[in-house]
This record gives C-alpha cells, structure tokens and sequence, in this order.
C-alpha cells in the first residue's frame, strides 16, 4: 500500500505527545465514515482488553470480526484489520471519542475516510419507538449502477426496529448487514475491512419498497427498488463461465507463495479430484468461500482431493501480493497451494493472459471442478456463504453431492 505522506506526519505528531492516556473504556463503539458526499456509513465495534492489550470485534448482525492487531501510543492508535490491505489510524480525542482515517488499498489509488468513534452506542441507526412497516421475507429487486440495471434478491429478518439480512446479486452477496426500520425508513450497513455498505429506502407497504440508495465506499452510489416475492431468484446466466470448444483442461503454471512454480501436470494433482480456486485476497465473498473449502480439503485431501488457488490481485507487485496472501493463508489454516497468477484482478484482459481455455473470468470467486482424469467436470461462479443462511446450506448440499460423484468416476 502507498504511503500517504501527511497521514505519517499526522500520525508522527500524536506520537509526540507525552500526555499518557488512559485505556480506552471497553462495550460498544459507533464507527461512523464520512463520505465526500456527506453520506456516511456506520457500524459497531465491541472494545475489550485481554491480557492487558487491547482487542475489538466489529459486529455486524451474527458476524463478529475479531482484530488484535491494534498498537496504541499515546493517544495514536494504529489497527491492523486482520484481512485486505485495510487499516484505521486514529487519534484518542477523549474517553469517549475516537477521530481519525480508515486507508484501504485498491488497485489504483488508496482509498483514505475519515473516520469517528463513538462510545456507549450499540446502536448503528436510529430507532423510532415502533414501525407499522413488516418487511420479514424475501424480495425481488433491481439496482442500477450508473444507467445499467441487475436484478438481485434482498432478505430481511426484522424483529421489532432491528432488522437484519443480506442481498443476494448475480455475482455473489453481500454478507452480513444490520440496521433498523425507523418509521418508514430502512437502514442496513456492514463493514468487514475491504467493503463497506450502507442501504436506506423508504418502505411504502408490507410490498413496495422505493427510493433505495445503496451507498459502496467513498465514493460508488446505486439506485434501487424492491417488491415482495418469495419466489425470487437471481439468474447465473449473467456470471456463468464455461469452457471453449474444444477445451477441457487447464494449462496454467503459477508461482506459489514461496515462488515455487505449480501446475496442473504436477504428481501432487494426477489421479485426483481438483478444484481450481480463482480468487483474491481482496474479495469478502473469497474470503467466505476459502474459509469453506480449507476446512473441507483439511478434513478429505485423504480422499484423493487437491485445491489449488490463483490468485487476481490488487497489483501486479510480487512482494505486495505475497503480504496480502501470507495472511489469508494463516487466517484460514489454507494448507493447499496459492498462487500469485501476477495479473490485477481488475485487468479486462486477465482471462486471456492466465487461463484462455475458459470463457471470461465475470467474477471472484469462481471454482473449477476437475474430475481424476485432468478434465473440467463443472464451474461455480459467485458464493453465497454463511450470511445468506438457507442459501449457503443449499450451496453445501450441492458441493457435496459434486465431490462425491466425482469421488466415485
């Protein structure tokens, strides 16, 4: 990640100062992130200390995301999320407040928010006393990004003013969001280190729901509506990938994170049932599906089953890539293989310059299922994962019953 230079001054300037202060009270802070465009996002963090050195759990709905890598001196505050290239530099203003910047690497610019804590709010928005509006269920919704329109399906578990859910889009979710109904009005946010959401919409009847505002990061905005419909899906046509006529295998090699050269010809793969992971250390939804799959291979790569990994990252930089996915291997206890393909996961040409076999890449994560013979048997494109419930749990039922017919040829 690039240095910013007024930020370290600005940082370098705190540490300067001798005023020791005390530890910071432990429960429920409010984070809120401003956006240039007055807009702001929030979510909530739970402040502890363990063995005399600070911890937090970001929370979002049942998802709590522990971060130990938290430095405080005087009153500067570094916290290192444990995942992405991702962290808050703050400044201890008093007891109860925090004020500094959220940085986050990108493939381009790093991306700088400035950022509050606030203390004793468990609360990300606010609640009216009650709410006539019922929203529980699923619905059928269309966002639009610039003049471009996509279906998706949002679900909603409301319990009073708290709601929470998740929306469901052709290229995976959007993990764990929480908020509240406040009289018409529906409020949901997550923040998870790479990405963070806001979504308010005025909420007509227990049917209709328009004037939907999306709000993604810094600076990204969206449009949408949504109508009652228990039946909604979302069709993977729009990120199906397949392969060319007249191809049936892979022919990449990659090197792995200690610069050891693999490919699918390796002794390690033959004779067994592959998966391919295409992925990036950047990606909530990879990050949900590797979580998913180190478990499973740990538990059956007796079996006769490898994985392997390649890696789109934010750069093309070795170095930097290999920080990111050093991290995300030990997060995971990730015991098969990675590998740095060195190309930028937001390079059009990315398909064409590491797997040209394939139709084009649409998204992260996408999963190749090899069969004993070296050929492709499926592709998975997207994951739905633990914050999506009944979907994640239909997702397992059918890997399950691919890993074994495959077990079985």
């Amino acid at each position: 990640m690039k240095k910013i230079p007024w930020i370290i001054g600005f940082i370098t300037v705190l540490a300067l100062n001798a005023a020791a202060n005390p530890p910071l009270p432990t429960g429920w802070w409010r984070a809120t992130l401003q956006r240039a465009d007055g807009h702001t996002i929030d979510f909530n963090v739970a402040m502890q200390y363990k063995n005399g050195k600070p911890l937090w759990f970001i929370r979002n709905a049942t998802e709590k995301i522990q971060v130990t890598g938290i430095e405080q001196k005087q009153d500067s505050i570094l916290v290192q999320m444990p995942l992405f290239e991702s962290e808050f530099r703050l400044q201890q203003v008093n007891n109860n407040t925090l004020r500094g910047v959220w940085i986050k690497g990108t493939s381009s610019v790093t991306q700088v928010m400035p950022v509050t804590f606030v203390y004793n709010q468990s609360k990300r928005y606010p609640q009216a006393k009650q709410t006539k509006q019922k929203i529980t269920g699923r619905w059928g919704a269309t966002f639009i990004d610039g003049k471009k329109p996509y279906p998706a399906v949002v679900e909603f578990k409301q319990n009073g003013l708290a709601l929470t859910g998740t929306v469901l889009t052709p290229t995976g979710d959007y993990r764990y969001l929480e908020g509240a109904v406040s009289n018409d009005t529906l409020h949901l946010s997550t923040f998870d280190g790479s990405h963070a959401y806001y979504f308010r919409a005025t909420v007509k009847n227990d049917s209709v729901i328009t004037d939907g505002e999306y709000f993604s990061g810094a600076t990204s905005i969206e449009k949408w509506t949504a109508w009652r419909d228990e039946k909604a899906i979302v069709p993977d046509t729009l990120s199906a990938v397949y392969m060319k006529r007249g191809e049936d295998k892979l022919h990449f090699r990659f090197p792995d994170l200690d610069s050891n050269y693999v490919s699918m010809s390796d002794p390690r793969f033959q004779n067994k049932v592959v998966i391919v992971q295409l992925m990036g250390s950047w990606c909530p939804n990879c990050m949900d599906e590797t979580a998913f799959l180190s478990d499973y291979y740990n538990k059956n790569k007796q079996r006769g089953i490898e994985m392997v990994a390649l890696a789109y990252e934010n750069s093309t930089d070795f170095h930097r890539s290999q920080k990111s996915l050093r991290r995300f291997q030990q997060r995971f206890n990730i015991t098969y293989p990675m590998l740095i393909t060195g190309v930028r996961a937001a390079d059009s040409l990315r398909t064409e310059k590491t797997l040209p076999e394939i139709t084009r890449i649409k998204m992260l994560p996408t999963a190749l299922f090899f069969g004993r013979d070296g050929t492709v048997k499926r592709i998975h494109t997207g994951f739905y994962g633990p914050g999506t419930g009944e979907h994640y749990e239909t997702f397992k039922k059918e890997f399950y019953s691919i890993m074994e017919d495959l077990l079985k040829q």
